[in-house]
């Protein structure tokens, strides 16, 4: 039998019994009587109850071991996934300055072989036969192992959970190879540019403060020690021996099981983690050294991107989290309404977005951001801007810190905390294990929301902190030439001196009471099982579901507006993105309140048109529909608003090639294999042609030839759901139908008459090759099946081609469909690698596959169907996670609102036959992405010419 240990036990008040009986429900749990426990061994009488939200039905417990974990179970009896997160406190700060990356490596080794389970993917393999997936990061100060996975496989998926942190076995046949992969991790990470400004921000922080080491980790700095010196795997074992205790560690279960049974399986495998008495550790070091401020540098970007970055030494603010002195700071210096900082910095064609927040906290220290997105004019008047950044400032000082906007600040909070929406099972165990660490038990769920009572004096010793000797200032664009490099992202930087010259804008404003806030909360009963038609006509069709689940009155409408000519030609294709970030843009100021108070609105592009997203609570939604229709359709559009969108646009395009090598890939597949769609070049290429008068004749074309769809999923009546949508109508005014919008139609990958190798446009430096095995159709039985299909391939192709073969950091397979076109996407991403001889490798791997599935029996196969039903008849745990799902399902041409469904039950049909007789054709339907630094990219447009449709079903 394990070790067991003894208990300090914990509710919530939700049905919570006196300390004895605790007692006794956690021997009973055990099946020990309860001299096992004899008098070593207490628990705690007081009972302390998580303060949750009131429409939170969960159950609660508290669980602290005798070893010294803490850990936080959750009954969630709705939840169809399971999931645990184990966060440590202990992260790349710790590590020693010989072996910089230790900590991260570390976190790499652990999934590598236990002592109870010593195959390298013991752990991966049982997740992906029970529908579950897995994950870690290392931070500076926590490094946090989360799982996701079928309910009734937790106890198994903990058992192996559990043996990270008491058996790890740091296998020694591993290490070299995962040393490779933390080199690719890095080698991928280096062309990011938030990595990139951090590194410069280090090089002007105290060199003695532990974050500001290099903390990815490299073949270089992880090496093997010279000989006669403790080797690699030594020193990864004394970090682990010196750091990982359970004292330092804090566990979160969020499952439907019974408190009683996740206490069980808790106690009996985490009780065995050693107890050596650690306590986590703490930074003293000051983050900045004040002698050194101001100081201001500029650095070069791979993007063509320009902002600016105020920040200022504070303490850090965690210890105050009950009064969040600086979260009213923040708010106001962030504000976008009228008069703020950065509407005085749009109308001057200076900036066009900001934001304010804390950033490196450590415990101690942290620095209060303000970064300014700028357009090219603004990268001009820098220190314009900062006089203005300063002024604001003043303001605040002067007339901003009062109770009443205090108040405001801790009833938003408090509304959005009464109806706070629990995540996915996975992402609430990530978070609660996080707080664990950094809150009282009381407070796990409270404490991002907690304003207790304002105190004039503290909000003024922050405020008193944002002063010009008191700042660092990096400037950030493309332009920027220099012989100052940074060591490990090769940033060109260099001081400036600072000048604190510039001219304040005026017509400055501290913003008023916030006139959007929500009065009717109440919680409409009623609860529809999917979207009823509202209004169906000719021209417009409105769905409407009344939702009471999520216990929250809020409400998801969006609202597509539909028209032939979107994507007719690139620079429809432009203007239609246009006038939607237009709207947005135009929007900004006045309804940026409406965010605050809980109302947000969006308008995004798409094939076929765009899309109105409105989200927040049922109670003043249907001012904020009016305001955004009458902008779009009343509005004028003035000349410095079509620069400014049109510019971030231009923007984005040409930064396109140095997004991520992954997402340039799948996007290179996407334009090929589906149309209309158009590529960044030829976008950008058609802006360039395009001015405000093409805009307002677009305008005008757009809005007297749509069609719309409507959908409204939340708790809202019919009635008002009906009144909303003939709101929609009445604005609109639709003439056409559904049948005179072209269709996004997938086309059928064709290696006998088109090229099966694609070439992205990227200026990235590392090779890919995205493999892309199509299905034969589109019926629900081919998706079903090419779903199980990928699901078999997953595990295996990750073992062999990252563990075993050391080939790249970004290595996956699985279903990736293109609208209802089902395939599989297989991804190898190199630092060093070509993609020739990936390719190669993807071969061989294949190869086998052919072999393995011949030999795949049917108990083993019912793993996988099992894994793909599970992952298909997952509840939606958000509001807006549901309104999206059936929103997604109305843009098809036949629309069912249950197709999920039906796929999870084909999953469960799925034979080994139909596996048998789908694969080979699915090999031979093979389209791949490549690239190698210094490709050509391809011409897509007049490969897709080559290709027709997918058929719609099996006998076309």
């Amino acid at each position: 039998m394990r070790q067991l240990i003894g208990l300090k036990t914990y509710f919530k008040k939700k049905g919570a019994l006196p300390g004895r009986a605790l007692l006794g429900m956690a021997l009973a749990s055990l099946m020990l009587p309860p001299s096992a426990f004899a008098d070593n061994h207490d628990v705690i009488d007081e009972v302390i109850a998580p303060h949750v939200s009131p429409v939170d039905e969960r159950d609660y417990r508290i669980l602290e071991l005798n070893n010294g974990l803490t850990a936080l179970l959750v009954n969630d009896p709705d939840a169809d996934k399971a999931a645990a997160s184990m966060n440590v406190q202990v992260g790349s700060a710790q590590d020693p300055d010989d072996l910089l990356g230790l900590a991260h490596f570390l976190e790499h080794m652990l999934f590598l072989g236990t002592e109870a389970y010593p195959e390298a993917d013991a752990y991966q393999q049982y997740l992906s036969r029970n529908a579950g997936s897995h994950n870690a990061f290392t931070a500076p100060q926590d490094t946090n192992y989360f799982f996701n996975i079928e309910p009734s496989a937790l106890e198994g998926a903990l058992d192996r959970f559990s043996a990270f942190f008491v058996s790890p076995l740091f296998n020694a046949d591993r290490l070299e190879s995962e040393r490779n992969i933390v080199h690719s991790e890095y080698i991928a990470r280096r062309r990011d540019e938030g990595r990139r400004e951090n590194e410069v921000l280090d090089q002007l922080l105290n060199p003695d403060h532990p974050t500001t080491q290099f903390a990815i980790g490299s073949r270089e700095t992880l090496a093997n020690p010279p000989e006669g010196e403790e080797s690699l795997r030594e020193r990864v074992m004394a970090f682990y021996e010196r750091y990982y205790d359970a004292n330092v560690m804090h566990l979160a279960v969020v499952a439907p099981q019974s408190l009683d049974t996740l206490e069980s399986w808790v106690v009996e495998r985490f009780a065995e983690i050693p107890d050596n008495d650690r306590e986590a550790p703490t930074i003293d070091t000051p983050l900045v050294e004040s002698d050194t401020l101001p100081r201001y540098v500029e650095r070069q970007t791979l993007e063509d991107r320009r902002h600016v970055r105020f920040h200022f030494p504070i303490p850090d603010p965690i210890d105050a989290y009950r009064q969040k002195p600086t979260q009213l700071i923040a708010h106001l210096l962030g504000d976008e309404g009228d008069g703020s900082l950065l509407a005085a910095l749009r109308d001057a064609g200076l900036a066009d977005a900001l934001s304010a927040g804390i950033s490196r906290a450590d415990g101690q220290h942290a620095l209060l951001t303000v970064s300014i997105s700028l357009t090219d004019d603004g990268a001009k008047r820098l220190d314009d801007i900062e006089a203005t950044l300063l002024a604001t400032i003043e303001d605040i000082r002067q007339g901003g810190l009062e109770e009443w906007r205090y108040a405001e600040q801790a009833d938003l909070n408090e509304q959005a905390f009464r109806f706070q929406q629990p995540g996915a099972p996975q992402q609430e165990a990530t978070r609660l294990s996080m707080n664990l660490s950094r809150y009282p038990v009381e407070d796990v769920q409270y404490a991002a929301y907690r304003m207790d009572a304002f105190d004039a004096e503290q909000h003024q010793r922050y405020l008193n902190a944002l002063t010009p000797d008191n700042m660092l200032r990096i400037y950030s664009a493309p332009d920027i030439e220099s012989d100052q490099v940074t060591p490990w992202f090769e940033t060109a930087w260099q001081e400036q001196t600072p000048s604190q010259s510039g001219q304040a804008l005026s017509d400055l404003a501290l913003p008023g009471p916030n006139p959007f806030i929500a009065n009717d909360l109440t919680l409409l009963n009623g609860q529809d099982e999917q979207p009823n038609t509202l209004i169906d006509s000719p021209s417009f069709t409105a769905w409407h579901m009344q939702v009471a689940r999520f216990n929250t009155p809020k409400v998801e409408w969006r609202l597509s507006l539909q028209h032939p000519s979107a994507s007719y030609s690139a620079e429809e294709a432009v203007l239609t993105q246009l006038l939607a970030n237009w709207l947005n843009d135009s929007l900004n100021e006045s309804l940026y309140p409406a965010w605050l108070a809980g109302q947000s609105f969006s308008a995004y592009a798409h094939a076929r048109g765009i899309t109105l997203s409105f989200s927040g609570w049922r109670d003043g939604q249907t001012p904020l529909i009016e305001e955004a229709l009458n902008q779009l359709t009343n509005a004028d559009i003035q000349p410095g608003d079509f620069k400014r969108v049109r510019e971030r646009l231009q923007r984005e395009w040409r930064n396109a090639p140095q997004d991520s090598l992954y997402a340039q890939a799948s996007g290179t597949l996407g334009k090929a294999l589906l149309t209309p769609q158009w590529s960044t070049q030829a976008l950008l290429d058609a802006s360039q042609r395009l001015e405000r008068v093409h805009l307002v004749d677009f305008r005008k074309r757009f809005l007297d030839d749509l069609y719309v769809d409507a959908m409204a999923v939340g708790n809202l009546s019919p009635s008002l759901a009906r009144q909303q949508a003939n709101l929609m109508r009445g604005k609109l005014t639709p003439r056409l139908t559904d049948d005179a919008i072209p269709p996004l139609t997938p086309l059928s990958v064709d290696s006998a008459s088109a090229d099966t190798v694609l070439h992205p446009n990227s200026r990235r430096e590392e090779s890919i090759v995205l493999r892309y095995l199509q299905g034969r159709d589109q019926t629900l039985r081919e998706q079903a099946a090419t779903q199980v299909l990928a699901q078999w391939l997953e595990t295996p192709f990750y073992q062999r081609l990252r563990t075993e073969e050391q080939l790249g950091y970004v290595v996956n397979a699985g279903y990736s469909p293109l609208l209802e076109a089902p395939g599989i996407a297989m991804v190898v991403q190199s630092p060093d690698t070509d993609s020739n001889t990936i390719a190669e490798h993807m071969d061989a791997f294949l190869e086998e596959a052919d072999k393995r599935l011949e030999n795949l029996d049917d108990a083993t196969l019912d793993d996988y169907r099992q894994a793909v039903n599970s992952r298909l008849s997952q509840r939606d745990t958000r509001l807006g996670q549901m309104a999206n799902r059936y929103w997604q399902a109305t843009a098809l041409d036949e629309v069912r609102f249950d197709r999920r469904e039906q796929l999870a039950e084909l999953a469960l049909e799925v034979t080994l036959n139909d596996l048998q007789t789908l694969w080979p054709a699915l090999r031979e339907r093979q389209l791949d992405v490549r690239f190698n630094p210094g490709d050509e990219p391809s011409k897509v447009a007049d490969i897709r010419q080559q290709l027709l449709p997918l058929p719609q079903n099996a006998s076309q």
